[in-house]
């Protein structure tokens, strides 16, 4: 079993930045594919970014479209934790993003992640 905590959302001007975090318990935390999705009202949940275990000490990246060149994904094993740095927001941003726990590689869709923590609302004003 593993607990995810999300923190560091809250409400920012557009071109602004945030940082969320998510902390993550048990002991295997580095063998987990951590991911961030969001979800605005009336949407499905999308992908936003993930750092995949590909075995050993090999980790992929991948980010969506969307965000890539102003969010960065990245993870402290030590810590048990993943980041989302988000630079740049704009209000189509404006979601509640949830980390993800995946025990395979396939992080794209909600259904491919075992473990979800609570959500963290982030929202930017125009």
């Amino acid at each position: 079993q593993v607990q995810l905590v999300e923190s560091g959302g809250g409400l920012v001007q557009a071109g602004g930045s945030l940082r969320l975090s998510c902390a993550a318990s048990g002991r295997t935390f580095r063998m987990y594919s951590m991911g961030w999705l969001r979800q605005a009202p009336g949407k499905e949940r999308e992908f936003v970014a993930a750092n995949s275990w590909g075995g050993a000490n090999t980790y992929y990246v991948d980010v969506a479209d969307s965000v890539k060149g102003r969010f960065t994904i990245s993870r402290d094993n030590a810590k048990n934790t993943v980041y989302l740095q988000m630079n740049s927001l704009k209000p189509e941003d404006t979601a509640v993003y949830y980390c993800g726990a995946s025990i395979g590689s396939r992080v794209h869709v909600a259904v491919e992640y075992d473990y979800w923590g609570q959500g963290t609302q982030v929202t930017v004003s125009s």
